[in-house]
């Protein structure tokens, strides 16, 4: 299985990666067919893993590999290099938030049930952009040569983006299926917000082979984006009901167990 894999080429390879990430958010979806309702704790406890998955995957499978990569740059020094991109995948995502119309996952605030499913869909939707760049620009990372880049690192990359995913299918589907949306509508828009991974790992393949000198940008902007995400969306909503403590011990297991695959693998 992992000799047919090698085989592949790299925007396939991103392809096959994407379609991973977005099954993992469409099979945290699918617990509303199994369960009426998910406890607070364990989906609380699920968020800060996701948190401190995104946190590692951010420094050792981008930024790592980007400050690495920077060392040929003619122009600048590659930690400039790194907190360029870094700061401007940041202020992508900020904008987006304040100029498109979405809705946070924590909102309560009172508008039909219609409008608030596809608000919600549009605010996870956007923030799984990047993630499915992260991904495809680290299997073109690969096949551009990098020595700093790894196939292993970049499998590791998509699994740890997969198991943030799942918790963040689950954050999407039950709140829609406790305002009695029916199950079937609840999983559909849960999964659907993560449709875009594929897509945006086979652009982001495709982006480094056509334009090899932007990779160390386009590895940390998609670290930026991601941490953005992170501190704005999952660690605040891990912390809103008061488990605290559980979210942050959460976190910490989620960026231990993302470091080691990462450094194990890579």
């Amino acid at each position: 299985m992992w000799n047919w894999f090698l085989s592949l080429s790299p925007v396939l390879q991103a392809l096959l990666a994407g379609l991973f990430t977005w099954g993992l958010t469409a099979l945290g979806a699918a617990a509303v067919f199994a369960v009426k309702e998910v406890k607070v704790k364990l989906m609380d406890f699920m968020l800060g893993f996701a948190g401190g998955v995104m946190i590692a995957a951010s420094f050792w499978s981008l930024l790592s590999p980007a400050i690495d990569m920077a060392q040929d740059s003619s122009f600048l020094p590659p930690w400039a290099v790194a907190a360029i991109g870094f700061l401007l995948g940041g202020l992508f995502i900020f904008l987006i938030n304040r100029y498109v119309p979405h809705r946070h996952a924590s909102d309560k605030s009172q508008q039909k049930v219609s409008n608030r499913n596809f608000l919600l869909l549009m605010a996870i939707t956007l923030h799984n952009i990047p993630e499915g760049l992260a991904v495809g620009v680290a299997f073109g990372a690969v096949a551009a040569g990098y020595e700093s880049a790894s196939l292993a690192g970049a499998v590791a990359l998509a699994l740890g983006i997969g198991l943030q995913n799942f918790p963040e299918g689950v954050a999407v589907a039950m709140p829609l299926r406790r305002e009695g949306v029916t199950r079937t509508k609840s999983f559909l828009y849960g999964q659907g917000s993560a449709i875009v991974e594929p897509i945006a790992a086979v652009i982001g393949a495709l982006a480094v082979g056509l334009i090899q000198p932007i990779l160390p940008y386009a590895l940390s902007f998609a670290a930026g984006a991601m941490i953005f995400v992170v501190a704005e969306e999952v660690i605040p909503e891990s912390q809103e009901n008061g488990n605290k403590s559980l979210a942050a011990n959460s976190l910490l297991v989620g960026f231990a167990v993302m470091m080691v695959l990462d450094v194990a693998l890579g």
